[in-house]
This record gives C-alpha cells, sequence and structure tokens, in this order.
C-alpha cells in the first residue's frame, strides 16, 4: 500500500463556481459560511453525452440577467443562464458561420460584457474562433421570447495554416489575440478588424533546424495595457512579449519539463499562474522571470483551466484528475477541493455571488467590555469578606507518633 496523507482544508469564503467536462454536464459549485467553507456541488444541468463536450465557455456575470456561452463538440454553441441553468438561445452546426463544426471545432469564445451593456436593446455579442482560424462576431437578440440574430455576422481568418489552439480578448474588448500550432502569436483590433502585430519566427538552432513554436495557452497582462501578452507553449516556455518593443520576447523561461496547458495574470499586473500537464501549479513574477513559489500540493492530472477571482485572493484549477480546487493567491495554500466523477475541461467563478447570513442564522456578538463590567459589579457583591486561616494549637500535634529508639543489649 503506497502512503498516502490527509490534507486539512481551512475551508474557501464565499466563492461559486461553474465547471465544464467532456460529457457536456455543466456542474455548480458553492462555498458558504455556514458550510465552513467546505465547496459542494448545489445542482448539474444537462445530460452525459461525449458528442456535446463543452470545449469552450465565457460567462458575463453582471447583476441584472447575466449570461453564460458555451461551445460544445459537436459544433453548437449555447447561450445559458448562470443562475438557473435555462437555454437562452442554441445556434446550430447546420449554419457554417457559427465559427465551428465537428471536423473545425471551436477553440476560443468570449462573450462581450461592454457591449452589451451599450446596447439599447436586450442584446449580446459573441465572438467564436475556430482551430483554422475562422473568426465569427454576431450580435444575438435576447427578448422575453425566442432569440434570434440580429444584423449579418463579421467573418474573417486570422491564419492560413497551421491550427489555432489559444485565444483572448482583452479586457477593453477592443484587442484580441490568436495563437497556436504552427502559428506565431499575432494580436487583432476588432473593431476595423485588421492585424496590427505579428510575432517574429524563432531563429534556427545550433543545427540550423527551425523548430516552429506550438502556443498552448495565451492571456493579457494587464487590463489597462494590451500590449503585454503572456503566453505558455508545448516545450514548457513561458514568454512574455510586449507589441510597443519588439517582435520577439522580451523575458523568457521554462516551467518543469512538461507542456503549459493554463496561464492567468494576477489583477496587479505583474503575477501570472502557470500550469502545465503533469498538474503543477505556480505564479511567477513577470518582470523578472522569478518563481515566486509553487501551491501546495499535487494534481494527478493535467490542469486545463485556472481562473482569478476579480475580488477575493482566491483561484480556481481544474483538469483531468476530476478536481475542482480553491487555492490562495497568497499563501499559496489549499483552502478546498472537490471530486466531480468527469474529466473537467474548463472553470468559470460568479464575481456576484454572496453569502449573505440573515435572520436566526446570523451571530449575535455581545458588547465584551459591558458584560465584563457587569460582572465585576457580581463579583463584588456576591464574594464574602475574607476569613483568617486558624493556626494550629499545639496540643494537635501530640497525635503524631514518637519515634522509639532501639536499644540494644
Amino acid at each position: 500500500m503506497p502512503r498516502t496523507s490527509v490534507v486539512e482544508c481551512p475551508g474557501c469564503p464565499p466563492i461559486r463556481a461553474l465547471t465544464f467536462d467532456d460529457l457536456g454536464l455543466i456542474k455548480v459549485i458553492e462555498a458558504r459560511h455556514k458550510e465552513n467553507g467546505v465547496a459542494k456541488v448545489v445542482e448539474r444541468w444537462g445530460d452525459p453525452d461525449s458528442s456535446k463536450c463543452v470545449l469552450a465557455a465565457s460567462i458575463d456575470d453582471r447583476e441584472f440577467d447575466p449570461l453564460l456561452a458555451v461551445a460544445r463538440k459537436c459544433g453548437s454553441v449555447e447561450l445559458i443562464s448562470p443562475v438557473n441553468g435555462d437555454l437562452r438561445f442554441s445556434l446550430s452546426n447546420g449554419s457554417r458561420v457559427d465559427g465551428g463544426s465537428e471536423e473545425d471545432p471551436v477553440s476560443g469564445l468570449h462573450l462581450f460584457k461592454k457591449k452589451t451593456l451599450q446596447s439599447s436593446s436586450r442584446s449580446c455579442t459573441l465572438l467564436s474562433c475556430s482551430k483554422k482560424g475562422h473568426v465569427v462576431l454576431r450580435s444575438v437578440e435576447l427578448p422575453s421570447g425566442d432569440a434570434t440574430v440580429s444584423g449579418t455576422p463579421l467573418t474573417w481568418t486570422v491564419c492560413g495554416s497551421g491550427e489555432v489552439l489559444c485565444s483572448k480578448v482583452h479586457e477593453s474588448e477592443d484587442y484580441a489575440l490568436f495563437g497556436g500550432k504552427r502559428i506565431e502569436v499575432n494580436v487583432w483590433d476588432l473593431e476595423k478588424r485588421t492585424r496590427i502585430w505579428t510575432a517574429k519566427s524563432p531563429p534556427k538552432n545550433s543545427l540550423g533546424i527551425f523548430d516552429p513554436t506550438c502556443f498552448t495557452s495565451a492571456t493579457f497582462l494587464n487590463k489597462d495595457d494590451h500590449r503585454k501578452l503572456v503566453m505558455g507553449t508545448k516545450s514548457h516556455q513561458v514568454r512574455l512579449y510586449d507589441i510597443s518593443a519588439q517582435r520577439r520576447p522580451v523575458i523568457s523561461f521554462d516551467f518543469l519539463e512538461a507542456p503549459i496547458t493554463a496561464v492567468t495574470e494576477d489583477l496587479n499586473g505583474r503575477t501570472v499562474y502557470v500550469g502545465n500537464g503533469s498538474g503543477d501549479l505556480a505564479s511567477y513574477d513577470i518582470r523578472t522571470g522569478k518563481l515566486l513559489g509553487r501551491f501546495s500540493g499535487k494534481c494527478s492530472g493535467s490542469i486545463k483551466s485556472v481562473a482569478r477571482h476579480p475580488e477575493l485572493p482566491v483561484i480556481a484549477s481544474c483538469g483531468l484528475d476530476r478536481y475542482l480546487r480553491f487555492w490562495d493567491t497568497e499563501s499559496r495554500q489549499l483552502l478546498s477541493a472537490v471530486f466531480l466523477k468527469q474529466h473537467l475541461t474548463s472553470v468559470v467563478l460568479d464575481s456576484q455571488f454572496k453569502d449573505e447570513v440573515v435572520g436566526s442564522d446570523a451571530p449575535v456578538i455581545p458588547d465584551a467590555s459591558v458584560e465584563l463590567d457587569e460582572t465585576l459589579d457580581e463579583d463584588k457583591e456576591d464574594t464574602p469578606p475574607p476569613v483568617k486561616r486558624k493556626k494550629k494549637s499545639k496540643e494537635g500535634s501530640g497525635s503524631k507518633k514518637k519515634k522509639t529508639k532501639k536499644v540494644t543489649e
């Protein structure tokens, strides 16, 4: 029998997460104060079907009428309510403008937030990218009845060959980056639909052999600056690009020996969280490439997704070991973990979730100063006057046995 050790988890703050797996199921995980911060599955949406494997997901977690976009292996793109799981809109693979099909699956999906807020009617904007580089930008009307696609979708191609494996839309939602197998990372202006920057291919090695880069994960470093990109490669490298400085990486370093599978930026604009194919998770200072520390504990399978909470110091990770884990970003300790039975493909966090304790469940904290004064007064009244102990009389000492001397003849 192998030796095992039990790790006690302190529990995480009130949080809500949605996970997606290779059988197309969507599971809702919540952690609350009254349950000591232990994460538990509270809902499960959908029926298990391998053809409906979730490839990409994006959430618009606004306070009023939030939305969740999901791209499936069969080529369909769905809009779901993250509150109750109701299907709001579904675009089947019968129309080629959906940006994905069974032969050309979706590799990236983004649900716009700012464009939805600025629109007068109840609509949302979706951007999807397939592995062959077909990008589709469309608007969907969401009235009280059936949803419809409004206007003509905007389409363009970001590559002529290769496979797009990763994509990311900047927080301003004006720029997007794409990269993948035999595709150098490139940045596009979404309003003009033009490429504004492309990375330069790496030089040949000492033997004169050209080794093309395979990008597996990507993110923008800063929410206020679209010029700094962080990329993860199949050759276990993490690269920082600055499109205002040069076309080759500004900083590049290795993370162990497994391919990089997930990269997520922190709110401070200088820390990144890196996950790889062997289940290792660590945080780096991307300005210097210094390892800040590895997260305690070992995952058994490849990490597929890492999500950073926008307010709490918590990140969530999931992967092929079927566990969803919550980590403390400061101490890098495991807060809580839940087993979800299926291989997980992605996780998103709901920032609007609040665990409000009201009514009889709310703890009542007494005023310590008033209670202390009252107890002191009561002690003074009830305490009897001190009584002096009586000294032992000398007669009592005679009760002791006297020692007899042994007389020898």
